[in-house]
Parts: structure tokens; C-alpha cells; sequence
């Protein structure tokens, strides 16, 4: 016997439509490629984004066809999402930091019929056009009076598209399982995957990520998206934010430490989320030019690690609580946040940073475990560390187009993570199965010693990765970027470990680089660094 409810299906139309109907005055607002401010409201959004919808009709955009865009945040590409996927094709959105041939690739892949481009990536779009195989229409996200002289193939104007269809359209319903949203890993290693998000798994992600103990949204909070549009759609904050009525803040490619700051005061912004590179070039502008938050009460933050001595600093120094969270392309991102229990009310200062120092517990939706190398699940003591498997109804079941065959393990993601669960639930990841150290056959965690590093007052940034040894195969070096101005040595940094760490963690040896590599994403890529490093000889070997 079947319930008695509406059948309904979850579609990403329905959270722009309830947006407009009950928080139609509250605004979004974005500044712009052009350097400007712009404001409008919830409703103004959803009429554009029906505008918008007819307009892709026209081009001949129809079900399942993939739009890809190149763009920040900002108030067009929040259309864009809307519109793409309301009418039931699917919004690909591409990372602009990845390599040329990436992006060829990934367009090519992903057969992407219209592209829509922010003014920042026309060069870049007009050197890779003639290797789009898929793309009929170049769309430059601007009014005609910003149009600009481009050699891409009849351009057309994002402005005029709006201004020649009018809002009368009602959304189509379709099966909530229909493809919503396509995003590309990273591609560290071999050609980037594309993880193909359904209406139901997104809608399902919102709830959740809104949720009190996930990030805590409400339609009484301004929110900053720091995370790019392009980066696994800003962690689903376009689509909580529209769920919950929440003021959004889009602040385009200024993502400079004043820029943030500026908005952040100007808007009211109450919670932000972003990596933890960004949110270093804020912190040290901040405390430069002696500045403080008025209305900022809670960050989001994810991507990699976030180093112990950053929350600190956060919460201490800003009284801005910090929000660690974890996830993955292929979980639509949001697997864990650490967030309290009512057991840790009283607990101590020192307990409570332990807690937040994780990457979190898993939100409902996603259920987590730990296996060891035979595929056996281990205990969840905060001790024992194995391999991270997720699943849920947000969790990728395949790559699109089946790349690299069938990913699951007993029904199960292999996140490619290793980590400890503790009693509580709270995981906390100790490094990637790639990236993790193994000395004399046991693990060392480059993670935790990462941490140590950038918790010392001389240095900016750090990273640990395994080197070669002929006795022990292999042992941990710390690369490091001293702060401006710090007179730090190898030798001291290599006392700042001392009790905090077993003694055969201790690092072998310390270098000092002016900068360090990242990924498309933020991340450091250790697998650029150890290139980098290839030549480098342990003194201890």
C-alpha cells in the first residue's frame, strides 16, 4: 500500500519558483567582470531565468543538451543554472584554471552545444574555438555596450538574448532522476571525469547542506560564496541559498583580501565559504591593516585541510566561527561537517578544537566507513586508519560515459582518502591513499605534520611529501614558505615538532621555497611538488 501524497518530483525549478513566491524581495548582489555593482531581488532572477530558458530553446538547445560555462560568481551564471536546468538540460560548469587541453578535452566530452563566457575568458575561449568540435553558440556574458571585438564565431550578447524573450513560461516537470548538472574532477592524473548530478540528487543535497548541523543557512543570513561557481557548484550554495531565501553576495573575480573585505562589511555578510588559500591571502590583509568583521559569524571551510592554527585565528583573533567540512566532486561535495554535540558544551577549549580540527560527522544522506587493504571494515576508535568509502543519494554510481569503468566496491565510493572514525562519528582524513608517507612499513600522516608546520609563526605555508630512502623507503621533508620578513631555520622548525609528534615522524629535512603549486581548485598538489623535487637527495640517506 502506496502513501497518499502528491506526486511531485524534486526539480531545481522548484527552488527559484519558491524563492521568487516567498523571498522575492530579498536581493542578490554581485560585483561584476565590469567592475561595477549589481543589485536585484529572488524575483527579478526567476523572471530572467524564464527569459533566459526561451532563449536556449531558440538556439536550439533541447532535453539532456549540455550548456557549459567559463564564468565567476555572479548574478548572470546564477541565471544560468536555473535556466539550463529548469528547462531540462544540463548546466557544465567548466573550470577555468585547468589547462587548455583540459578544457578542450572536457567540452569536447561533454559535447557541450553553447557556451556561455564571462568577458575575463574571451582571449582564452578565441584560442582554444577552432578545437571546440561540439559548441554552436559563443555567448559573452555582458550588454552590448561591454560586447567586446572577438574573433569567436558569430557572438552573441547575453543581454540581448534576455531582452528579446519575454518571462511567460512555466516549467517543464519531468523525472526528478533526469541529468541536472555536470562537473569535471580535477584531473590530477590522466584526463578530468565528469560526475553527472540528477535534479533529485541535487535538491536532496540542498536540504541537507542547509540543515543546522551542516551549514546552518537561513533565509535571516547574507552568504558569500568565496567557492567558485565552477567548483562543484559553489558546494550547492546557489541552491540552498534560493531553498532557505537567503541574501546571496557573488563577488565576480575580485577575490583579493580588501575586495573581500569591502563586501563583507558593505553587504552585512553573515557566513562565507571558500578554501583555505583564499582564506589565508584574507587573514593576513586583515591583520596588516589592523581591520576586524562587523556582521561575519561563521565560515565554510573545505577543499583541503584546514589547518588547526587557521581556526584558531578565526574564531580567537575574529570571533568568526569556522566550519570545517569535507567532500568531493563525486558526493555533489558535502560529505562531513564538524559541527558540536550537546556532549561538547562543556567541554574544554582544547577538546572542542580537537573536534573542529576534523573534517567532521556525516550529514544525513551520506553514510561513510573505513576498510583496510583487503576490504575489511575497521573500527571506528579514532585509531585505526583505512580507506574512506562513501554512499548516498548524492554519491556518484559512475563516471559520465562510463570513463574508467565502474568506480564502487561492494556498492561503495572509494573516496581515495584515508582516515580514522572516532566513536562519535567524527572522521578526520589523515591523507590521501597517494599522498600518505610509508616508513619502515608503517603510515605517517603528511596532514598532521602540514599542520605543525603552519602553525608556527614564521611560516605561510607547508607542505610534506615522502621522499626516498634506501633504509626505510621512504621518509617525510617538510617544503615551506617563510612569512614575509621571518628569519626561521630548518632548525627551528624541526624543534617546533618536538613533543608534538612521534620521533620517527620527525621530518628528515626542511626546504624553503618561494611558492608552492596548486591544483585547479586551490589544493597544493603534491604530485606537481614531487615532480618538482625529483632531483632532491635526503641528507640522511
Amino acid at each position: 500500500m502506496n502513501g497518499l501524497m502528491m506526486d511531485m518530483p524534486l526539480l531545481i525549478s522548484d527552488l527559484i519558483r519558491h524563492a521568487d513566491r516567498h523571498h522575492g524581495d530579498t536581493e542578490i548582489v554581485s560585483k561584476r567582470v565590469e567592475g561595477d555593482f549589481h543589485r536585484y531581488t529572488y524575483r527579478d532572477a526567476h523572471s530572467r531565468s524564464k527569459r533566459l530558458a526561451k532563449a536556449l530553446g531558440g538556439l536550439g538547445v533541447k532535453m539532456n543538451d549540455r550548456v557549459a560555462t567559463l564564468a565567476w560568481n555572479g548574478y548572470r551564471h546564477f541565471e544560468i543554472y536555473y535556466a539550463v536546468a529548469g528547462s531540462g538540460a544540463v548546466i557544465h560548469t567548466i573550470n577555468p584554471r585547468l589547462f587548455a587541453e583540459q578544457i578542450v578535452y572536457i567540452a569536447n566530452h561533454a559535447e557541450d552545444k553553447v557556451l556561455f563566457i564571462d568577458l575575463t575568458f574571451v582571449p582564452l575561449v578565441e584560442k582554444l574555438a577552432a578545437n571546440l568540435k561540439t559548441v554552436k553558440h559563443f555567448v559573452i556574458m555582458t550588454d552590448r555596450g561591454h560586447m567586446p571585438k572577438t574573433t569567436l564565431p558569430s557572438a552573441l550578447c547575453y543581454e540581448e538574448l534576455i531582452e528579446a524573450n519575454d518571462d511567460k513560461l512555466e516549467w517543464p516537470t519531468f523525472d526528478e532522476k533526469t541529468a541536472s548538472c555536470l562537473c569535471y574532477t580535477s584531473g590530477t592524473t590522466g584526463n578530468p571525469k565528469g560526475v553527472l548530478y540528477s535534479h533529485r540528487s541535487t535538491m536532496l543535497h540542498a536540504y541537507a547542506a542547509a540543515l543546522p548541523d551542516a551549514l546552518n543557512l537561513s533565509a535571516a543570513d547574507t552568504i558569500l560564496p568565496v567557492v567558485p561557481m565552477f567548483h562543484v557548484n559553489a558546494w550547492g550554495l546557489p541552491y540552498s541559498c534560493a531553498l532557505m531565501g537567503a541574501k546571496l553576495v557573488f563577488p565576480g573575480p575580485h577575490l583579493d583580501g580588501k575586495s573581500l573585505h569591502d563586501m563583507f562589511e558593505n553587504e552585512g555578510v553573515t557566513m562565507s565559504a571558500g578554501v583555505p588559500t583564499v582564506w589565508l591571502g584574507l587573514l593576513n590583509f586583515m591583520k596588516e591593516s589592523k581591520l576586524r568583521f562587523s556582521t561575519l559569524k561563521a565560515t565554510v571551510i573545505g577543499g583541503s585541510a584546514c589547518p588547526p592554527a587557521m581556526i584558531r585565528t578565526f574564531q580567537e583573533d575574529y570571533g568568526v566561527k569556522v566550519l570545517h567540512a569535507w567532500g568531493m566532486t563525486e558526493m555533489s561535495p558535502l560529505g562531513t561537517v564538524a559541527t558540536f554535540k550537546g556532549k561538547h558544551a562543556k567541554a574544554e577549549k582544547d577538546a572542542r578544537y580537537a573536534v573542529q580540527n576534523k573534517q567532521g560527522r556525516a550529514i544525513f544522506g551520506v553514510d561513510m566507513k573505513i576498510v583496510d587493504t583487503e576490504g575489511k571494515t575497521l573500527p571506528n576508535d579514532g585509531k585505526a586508519f583505512g580507506d574512506l568509502l562513501v554512499k548516498g543519494p548524492w554519491v556518484t554510481s559512475s563516471y559520465f560515459k562510463n570513463e574508467g569503468g565502474d568506480p564502487l566496491m561492494d556498492g561503495w565510493f572509494p573516496t581515495g582518502d584515508v582516515a580514522t572514525i572516532d566513536p562519535d562519528g567524527y572522521m578526520q582524513i589523515t591523507d590521501r591513499s597517494k599522498d600518505v608517507i610509508k616508513s619502515g612499513g608503517e603510515w605517517i600522516s603528511s596532514i598532521d605534520l602540514e599542520n605543525i608546520a603552519v602553525a608556527h609563526p614564521g611560516i605561510v605555508e607547508a607542505a610534506v611529501i615522502g621522499v626516498r630512502h634506501p633504509k626505510w623507503d621512504e621518509r617525510p621533508i617538510v617544503v615551506a614558505i617563510k612569512k614575509p620578513g621571518a628569519t626561521v631555520t630548518k632548525e627551528e622548525l624541526l624543534n617546533f615538532y618536538e613533543g608534538k609528534i612521534a620521533k620517527w615522524w620527525m621530518p628528515d629535512d626542511v626546504v624553503f621555497v618561494e611558492q608552492l603549486p596548486h591544483t585547479a581548485t586551490g589544493k597544493l598538489s603534491k604530485l606537481t611538488l614531487r615532480g618538482e623535487m625529483k632531483d632532491y637527495v635526503l641528507p640522511t640517506a
